[in-house]
């Protein structure tokens, strides 16, 4: 911890970034660290890697504006938007994304753990821009199309998991969830973004262009993390995992703003190398079988990857992108009629997404904390979707009738839906599942936590158009489930989810107890083989499965 008279003269130094930020951060890591390390540099690098989670954000706000145009109906012989055939179809092509994304964070997290969180992004933007272009030079074979969206899946899928992997691990603790949060913030500015293209496009664009320029604008934030990753480094904590310290020391002093030598620098570098010394003595080994067996063996990882599972299989069923996907359709059920009306309202969507997301980033992510925003926003959003299926289901809207004062209600209820998810389970679940793994651990685990989001997802994608169509007069019972998942979710955070604020990456171990484990372990071999081989030469797996003989700890750093 820095001295008070540490602190005055950090501070004399400090920019204006630093300076707001401990208005607005309230957490203890916030009063500890030097203010140098909230730096231009870290934010630039959360933004240049968050163009992954737009590419996200791009795909769900253009698909659901493009299924309903006329255009796109007749060039894909998608039928009468009101049979249950088209409904099967449009499920269809916005679900084969997902499909391409669950496959896609396995392949990323393989090249994560091989070659850098840096090169896994870069190749996914890539592939992002491939599945763009396929989508876009379709014209009217729908076997292309479902191709193109699932080339494009493949890299979104693995960019959505190595974002928020790769900001975890650069970020310094106290706004770490803000950063990481930022994830959110681009895949709702991408959302809006699309929304906003899909209505230009309806209002300026006639013919065939009126989909094929949505769906080619789809490529632009790949173009983006491509050409800005590239100006990018790697994450300081992988190039520890792969004991190029040297390296990992240069990165994480540039990123941090201070010296090689500074006490905070090596203290991080410490607990780096610490959690690397424990993670080896439990298990060891680095292949995929030694991986799992130290996830779902050792309780505390074990719980850490069913949280992550569990997060995002709730993240999923609260229906958000049951209203991404389909927002057009939903406006429709509500009685907003006319494309370019419809179009308009789900633009209002993403800027409400967008702002809100923005808010909760700012002002709530490191001083609120994870686990009352997942609280509050749990019974928000189910009260929210609660009113709109009951409205639906009691005075359903009428055909050539003006939408009454409750109908007006039900649609602020979707933008109100919209604000209560970026304040909780849109960037929370992000910052949850990529901070709290272990450091061996923690691609795999992303991996896993994001690859059950987009199954989940595809699920949401590929049920909602026939719920809208079979479950009760204009979908209502759609809404009720979404709403009971929500309610759901309030129980299943109270009792298990424990709060992550302001800790450092190497500190979950303490929390989910497995730093008390590899003491006991530690104690029990000197128990075993006496006291005098405490310090005398051990011998360890190291990562790459080899016997390493270990004659006395090594500073890291000199």
């Amino acid at each position: 911890m820095t001295t008070e008279a540490q602190r005055a003269t950090y501070a004399a130094d400090a920019g204006l970034g630093a300076k707001f930020l401990f208005k607005i951060v309230k957490n203890d890591s916030m009063k500890e660290d030097p203010p140098q390390i909230y730096g231009w540099r870290v934010f630039m690098l959360a933004c240049s890697a968050c163009f992954g989670g737009m590419l996200f954000g791009m795909d769900i706000g253009t698909i659901g504006g493009v299924l309903i145009l006329k255009e796109f109906i007749a060039e894909y012989h998608l039928g009468d938007p009101a049979s249950v055939g088209f409904a099967n179809l449009s499920a269809n092509i916005a679900s084969t994304l997902q499909a391409g994304c669950f496959l896609g964070c396995f392949v990323a997290s393989w090249i994560a753990d091989r070659w850098g969180r840096r090169t896994s992004l870069i190749t996914n933007g890539f592939i992002t821009i491939v599945g763009c272009i396929i989508q876009s030079c379709s014209f009217g074979n729908i076997g292309s199309m479902y191709f193109g969206r699932f080339v494009a899946g493949v890299g979104v899928g693995g960019a959505s998991m190595v974002v928020p992997l790769y900001i975890s691990e650069n970020a310094p603790r106290a706004i770490r969830g803000g950063l990481t949060g930022i994830y959110q913030l681009f895949i709702a500015t991408g959302t809006m973004l699309a929304f906003w293209v899909n209505y230009g496009a309806n209002l300026h664009i006639k013919g065939k262009a009126i989909f094929i320029v949505p769906l080619a604008v789809q490529a632009l934030p790949a173009v983006l993390l491509v050409g800005c990753m590239f100006l990018n480094k790697e994450s300081p904590r992988f190039l520890a995992k792969q004991d190029r310290w040297e390296e990992a020391t240069s990165v994480l002093s540039r990123i941090r703003h201070l010296p090689a030598d500074h006490p905070y620098v090596q203290g991080e570098l410490r607990d780096m190398s610490e959690q690397l010394e424990h993670e080896r003595i439990l298990i060891g080994g680095s292949t995929l079988k030694d991986l799992l067996r130290e996830m779902f063996t050792i309780p505390g990882n074990r719980k850490r990857v069913l949280i992550s599972i569990g997060l995002m299989i709730c993240q999923q069923m609260t229906g958000t992108n049951a209203i991404n996907y389909y927002a057009p359709l939903i406006f429709n059920n509500l009685g907003i009629r006319g494309t370019a009306t419809k179009l308009f309202a789900t633009g209002i969507y993403g800027v409400v997404k967008m702002v809100t997301c923005a808010a909760f980033l700012l002002f709530a992510a490191d001083s609120l904390g994870r686990r009352r925003s997942l609280l509050w926003t749990s019974i928000a959003q189910g009260t929210a979707m609660l009113y709109i299926g009951l409205y639906v289901r009691i005075a359903p809207p009428l055909p050539n009738a003006a939408v009454p004062p409750a109908g007006y209600f039900a649609l602020v209820c979707i933008f109100l839906f919209a604000g209560f998810f970026q304040f909780g389970w849109g960037p929370v679940c992000w910052i949850y599942v990529s901070e709290i793994p272990t450091a061996r651990l923690r691609s795999l685990n992303v991996a896993i936590a994001a690859a059950t989001q987009w199954l989940f997802n595809f699920v949401v994608a590929r049920a909602t158009p026939n719920m809208l169509v079979t479950v009760g007069s204009h979908g209502y019972g759609a809404f009720l489930i979404y709403s009971s998942f929500c309610y759901t979710m309030f129980f299943f955070v109270w009792f298990l989810i424990p709060e992550t604020k302001g800790l450092s990456l190497e500190k979950m171990d303490d929390l989910f107890g497995v730093t008390e484990l590899v003491k006991h372990v530690v104690d029990e071999d000197r128990e075993a083989h006496g006291a005098h081989t405490a310090h005398g030469p051990s011998t360890e797996i190291g990562l790459d499965g080899k016997e390493v003989t270990k004659v006395e700890k090594k500073e890291v750093v000199r």
